[in-house]
Formats: structure tokens, C-alpha cells, sequence
């Protein structure tokens, strides 16, 4: 792994590359352009709610603690992150099937495919942090939240996320190869991850629900929960996890970067002979 990751350190200039053409690709003949990785998290949100700050807003507000008079903020903050980790994964799959020229003839490391992929999809994310500065700043000025020490918590939570991130890419991205139905299967699982982290809904109305312990258990053992906990916790310094949890999200994290590039590393010769 530490040979892998010289190799891609020496070759950056070449996944700048693959990233500026992933984007300039995916923008073309748009006339919104990048604005569109704004427009669709912001109509998310809004939609999301109307349903739980609006029409639900009383259990809403029982659990949300002090966001309670920010929701929109705690909501825009989740599914800009969100965005990240969705796109991300649902792409890994075809990082490789969909470049098989590219990477049968470029001298390059083939964990550049799908890392590109992973730091494309970074690029948009860090396009939509003005926008969550700003809404952040409206209500800092009403007074309902009052940003910190807790604004360090961000350089944390991406760097986890991007370590989760590459190591599930990695992992798709070879397998799919090998088995097509990993594309479906996907989309089955970014579903489930979607409902199954506190994005829309703080991570105390599962911690106070009567769900058995075992389930409790089996929730946290998602690295994506404690993650998205620091991605609140910039905003609302109570929603930092807790010693188990946050250990729970560093080693499910570094563990995912270390399987997926194993995994990738001795499929690498099937991957290439399928290619």
C-alpha cells in the first residue's frame, strides 16, 4: 500500500488530469454547469424539509437539541456531505469498465481510476461549502448558532470520509469487473446508507429509541454515523461523538482504505486480463 500511494503522490498531475475531464465531461453541453451540484442537494433539503420541519415538526424539534431552530442548517449540512458519499460510490463501480481503454494503455497506477472518481466528486463538494458558510453565517448572526473550536472538526470529518470513500471505491470498482451485479447491488446500498445515518434526523433519536441493543450496535458500526455526527458537530458542538463511537468511525474508516486497496491490488491481474 505505501508503494501504491508514492506511486499515485508521484503521478498527481495525472489524476488532476482525470479529474478535470471527469468534471469537464459530466458539465458539458449544460448550461448550468457546476451549479447543478448546488441546485440539487439545496432542492433535497428543501424538500426534506418541508416533510420533518414542517409537517413534523414538533417530533422534529423533541430530538434535534440545538438545532432545533436551525434545522435547514443541520439538513444542508448532512446532504452536502451526503452528495459526496453517493456519488462517489455509485460511480466506483464503473471507474474502471468505463475507462477499460484508457487503462489498458496508460502508464499509469490503475488506483488513479477510482480515487479520480472519489476526488471529482470532492471538487463538488468543496463548490457547495460557500453556500453552507453562508446559510451557517445567517443564523450565527441571529444568534442561533455560535461556531468555535468546533469549526476544526471539518479537515477530521473529511479526512475519514475520504478514506472511507477511497477504500469502498477501490473495492467496487475491481469487483464490479468481475461481477457486473455489483452495479445493482450498489444502488441497493446507498439506499439503505442513506436511512441508515443520522442525514435528516439527529443521531439521538436512535440512541433514545426502544430498537433492541444489538440493532443500536449493529447502527453504529457504520462508519458513515460518526462521520456525519462530525459533520454536525461543526455546527453544534453536542453532537460530537462520543470516545466509542469516534473510534468506532476511525477504525471502520482506516480498515476500508486498507481492504479496498488489498482487495484492488490482488484483483489487479484478473481486472486487467477481463479489461
Amino acid at each position: 500500500m505505501t508503494s501504491g500511494v508514492l506511486s499515485l503522490w508521484t503521478r498527481r498531475d495525472s489524476l488532476r488530469i482525470l479529474v478535470k475531464r471527469d468534471l469537464a465531461v459530466k458539465y458539458q453541453q449544460s448550461v448550468l454547469g457546476y451549479l447543478w451540484s448546488l441546485i440539487e442537494p439545496l432542492a433535497m433539503g428543501g424538500i426534506y424539509y418541508f416533510v420533518f420541519g414542517v409537517l413534523y415538526s414538533r417530533d422534529t424539534n423533541r430530538h434535534l437539541g440545538e438545532a432545533a431552530g436551525s434545522y435547514p442548517l443541520f439538513l444542508i449540512t448532512g446532504i452536502f456531505a451526503w452528495m459526496w458519499t453517493n456519488a462517489a460510490i455509485s460511480e466506483a463501480a464503473k471507474a474502471l469498465t468505463s475507462q477499460a481503454r484508457l487503462i489498458t494503455t496508460l502508464n499509469v497506477p490503475r488506483e488513479i481510476f477510482p480515487v479520480g472518481r472519489v476526488a471529482a466528486r470532492f471538487a463538488e463538494y468543496v463548490a457547495g461549502l460557500p453556500v453552507l458558510a453562508a446559510i451557517a453565517l445567517a443564523y450565527a448572526l441571529s444568534g442561533k448558532i455560535s461556531p468555535g473550536w468546533s469549526l476544526l472538526v471539518l479537515p477530521l470529518a473529511i479526512t475519514l470520509q475520504a478514506m472511507l470513500l477511497i477504500g469502498l471505491s477501490l473495492l467496487l470498482s475491481a469487483l464490479n469487473v468481475l461481477m457486473r451485479d455489483i452495479e445493482r447491488f450498489i444502488r441497493l446500498l446507498t439506499r439503505l446508507l442513506f436511512y441508515a445515518t443520522p442525514i435528516i434526523y439527529p443521531y439521538s433519536l436512535v440512541r433514545e429509541s426502544s430498537a433492541p441493543g444489538w440493532l443500536k450496535f449493529a447502527y453504529e458500526l457504520n462508519p458513515l454515523v460518526g462521520i456525519f455526527q462530525l459533520h454536525h458537530s461543526i455546527w453544534y458542538p453536542d453532537e460530537f461523538p462520543d470516545t466509542r463511537l469516534l473510534l468506532i468511525t476511525v477504525l471502520g474508516s482506516v480498515g476500508a482504505l486498507l481492504l479496498g486497496w488489498w482487495v484492488f491490488r490482488r484483483l489487479e491481474p484478473a481486472v486487467l486480463k477481463e479489461l
